[in-house]
């Protein structure tokens, strides 16, 4: 490869690696119904989702049905660290729509119905 060739694969490479979206990481929810998870952020496409990694109850880690499916949906940034998108409570198998907003080490997410009349949300903290 010439000297050319590895100086643009560099900056390709860096340029990539720098791109990568800072709600990206695992995150703690708050608990729902007794039980709370630790949610791996990555893209999907052009988006970011939400993925349940490991769940916990008051009796520790536990091996819950929902491990594996997607908890955060197609959160499209914003701007100013806030997302839009859809999210998935698992206690009433409902999805809302969806908004999250970062600040440094805490994910606030609400979900809505009703057209953003019903609301409930939860403060995430950022584990890694």
């Amino acid at each position: 490869m010439t000297r050319i060739g590895a100086a643009l694969a560099a900056l390709v490479m860096g340029a990539s690696m720098a791109a990568a979206d800072p709600v990206e990481g695992i995150w703690k929810t708050e608990t729902d119904d007794g039980s709370y998870a630790h949610v791996a952020m990555t893209p999907c496409g052009d988006k970011l989702c939400g993925v349940i990694h490991r769940t916990f109850d008051s009796s520790g880690e536990y091996d819950s049905p929902n491990k594996g499916k997607v908890l955060v949906i197609n959160m499209v940034p914003q701007g100013g660290g806030a997302y839009e998108g859809r999210v998935w409570r698992p206690s009433n198998d409902k999805v809302y729509l969806g908004k999250m907003n970062l600040a440094g080490d805490t994910l606030k997410l609400s979900g809505c119905v009703a057209g953003g009349l019903l609301c409930s949300s939860q403060t995430w903290s950022r584990l890694q």
